[in-house]
């Protein structure tokens, strides 16, 4: 590769420096982070040394001039390599409710209720949480938990039957019992995500989905997940951010009027359009485009099916790690020239593979004991002896490592301009560019035995920080650097005002080339009188997409009561009908790159809300 001039690299006396400051582009690094806390500002001091030994010291020479050059991104350097840590998961939380595991000193058994069972899920989150640096997901929790919701109904007829004589007075009285503690477990489960720090200072990234059971058990977990959320948190009710909240549909079960459990979708168009959540899925796309049925791990990343002893495993696996590639720099080198164009991006293609290969052989050292919650004790869906190795858990497409990519909008109008939206020959060019992700991912996996996959990046501070360095390399060009962001994954430009359906549409043809992370956005007004309106679009997504998500205003004033879109100023989010700007008294929530984000307003605030408001539009 060839060496380029390092743009305004800093020494790691300078980084924390800027971190002592509390330089945003820092402290602001995650937007569910609290900068002012100490556990907190721990974090970021271990992160800020840990990345720059990592530049300087693991990473081969190549991958860490190309990171620092914006040529590509090395997720989460804070983490890994430094530590031999992966990223994102589904954690089994089957076989370890069922079998039991251990946490810290105490030896956890089968739980005999469903309120003992989601408080040992909160437990697990936790745990796992501070072992990985990405998202946890639940995946289908409704019918996990149904087992012991059941338990707990048994308990209550027991008892019932030691007071009351007739029958269908004792089962009655179980139900209701059971609904309560169904309700009430729910209930805590929320506040118990909400109210835990993982060692990395932040409320753990946790995904619940849900949605596929059938029994009355399952269904009024659904119901009670739902119920929970609308009410909110707290004696203000506000929005929970955390768990993140994924509903599936599934025709016959309850997309349509006559579905036995359309009630419950019913009951999550209200939540959506009140709590921004539950994004769905939409069971037979997502069938059709990874192979079998199962949530995102976090907030998009996906696993292509894998089988294990002829069944479908889902639960217990992961992914390896993101590493990203610029395409708009590709596209500003090459001049205009398609070819070169091309065959830069072939080589930097494989730049991005090789430095996927070195993420993977970083977890060749660990032994099943340096983070017994994953490998000992049943979170990656296997029970190790503390001495194993575990790195045979990551091969044969059990785990993925992903090649992620940003700014297909900016590639294409450097060839093609700023509407090429309607221009056939340019949306051919950006699906050839996913559509060689996919073949590249492909020739990787059957020359490593890894699981490549390729991933729309949800580039949280990427969309500024490369086109940051691009300005300083290129200049201002119009609708390419000058927007001061990249457009995320394959969106469509966020400055152009078209319908949901057209939208939904016009992204739909890069979903199955991008299997490995991905998920759909639109941005209405506030729905809360209109659900109908929403469950229109919900419908059309059906077979066209897999993951879809509501971006919609649901700002709240403590002060005057209003809830809906606050004002961005210099001083803050301000609301609309009183003026308000106190962060104490208000509540407001953005999408941030697949999670909501509750914004804390800091100082100074004017860069801060432009970052807040360029990422919200980049996922509208």
């Amino acid at each position: 590769m060839i060496k380029e001039p390092m743009l305004n690299q800093k020494t790691l006396d300078d980084k924390i420096r800027d971190l002592i400051n509390m330089d945003e582009y820092v402290a602001n690094e995650n937007a569910n982070k609290d900068e002012k806390v100490f556990n907190t500002q721990r974090d970021l001091l271990a992160g800020v040394a840990a990345r720059d030994f990592a530049l300087r010291h693991i990473l081969p020479e190549e991958f860490a001039e190309a990171h620092n050059q914006g040529i590509i991104h090395f997720h989460d350097l804070d983490y890994s390599p430094f530590f031999s840590m992966y990223n994102c998961m589904l954690i089994d939380f089957k076989g370890m409710l069922k079998n039991g595991f251990s946490i810290g000193n105490a030896d956890v058994e089968q739980p005999k209720s469903i309120k003992t069972a989601t408080a040992l899920v909160a437990q697990i989150v936790a745990n796992v949480s501070s072992n990985i640096y990405g998202g946890t997901s639940f995946n289908r929790a409704d019918e996990v938990l149904e087992p012991y919701a059941k338990i707990s109904f048994d308990k209550y007829l027991s008892q019932a039957g030691q007071w009351i004589s007739d029958p269908e007075t004792q089962e009655k009285y179980a139900y209701e019992m059971t609904r309560k503690e169904i309700y009430d477990s729910m209930q805590s489960l929320e506040y118990e995500i909400n109210t835990l720090f993982s060692s990395n200072g932040q409320t753990p990234f946790f995904t619940l989905n849900f949605g596929l059971g059938r029994s009355w058990f399952a269904r009024e977990i659904q119901k009670a997940i739902l119920s929970v959320r609308i009410l909110g948190l707290g004696r203000d009710h506000k929005t929970a951010v955390f768990p993140k909240l994924v509903f599936t549909i599934k025709r016959g079960l309850n997309l349509e009027p006559s579905d036995p459990n359309y009630d419950i979708k019913k009951l999550a168009l209200e939540c959506a359009t009140k709590r921004m959540y539950p994004d769905i899925l939409n069971y037979d796309r997502i069938v059709e485009i990874t192979g079998d049925f199962k949530a995102p791990m976090g907030c998009r990343s996906f696993l292509p099916s894998y089988v294990e002893n002829g069944e479908y495993v889902t639960d217990g696996r992961n992914n390896m790690g993101v590493v990203t590639l610029n395409i708009p720099r590709i596209a500003l080198e090459s001049n205009g020239d398609k070819k070169a164009f091309w065959d830069l991006f072939e080589e930097r293609l494989d730049l991005v593979c090789r430095a996927l290969l070195f993420r993977i052989h970083t977890l060749d050292k660990v032994m099943a004991k340096n983070a017994p919650i994953l490998y000992q004790y049943g979170a990656t869906g296997k029970r190790l002896h503390a001495d194993d190795y575990v790195s045979d858990l990551f091969r044969n497409g059990r785990a993925t490592v992903s090649m992620g990519y940003i700014g297909l909008y900016e590639a294409a109008a450097v060839f093609y301009g700023p509407e090429w939206e309607h221009n056939p020959e340019a949306k051919t060019f950006t699906l050839d560019i996913v559509r060689r992700f996919k073949e590249v991912s492909l020739e990787w996996r059957s020359k490593t035995g890894y699981a490549f996959s390729v991933y729309a990046t949800p580039s949280e501070s990427l969309t500024d920080r490369f086109c940051r360095l691009d300005k300083q390399r290129f200049g201002s060009v119009k609708d390419i650097t000058d927007k001061d962001y990249y457009t995320n994954s394959f969106h469509y430009d966020v400055r152009k005002k078209i319908n949901p359906f057209e939208k939904i549409d016009f992204e739909k043809d890069y979903e199955p080339y991008t299997a490995g992370g991905f998920i759909h956005y639109c941005e209405f007004p506030s729905l809360v009188n209109n659900p109908e309106g929403l469950e229109a679009v919900w419908d059309y997504t059906y077979d066209r997409i897999g993951y879809f998500g509501t971006n919609t205003p649901i700002d709240k004033c403590y002060e005057c009561g209003y809830e809906g879109e606050f004002e961005s100023t210099a001083q803050g989010f301000k609301c609309p009908s009183c003026g308000n700007h106190n962060p104490e008294t208000t509540s407001c929530i953005r999408r941030l790159c697949g999670y909501l984000g509750s914004v804390i307003q800091r100082k100074p605030i004017k860069g801060r809300l432009k970052e807040i408001n360029s990422r919200e539009k980049q996922q509208s």
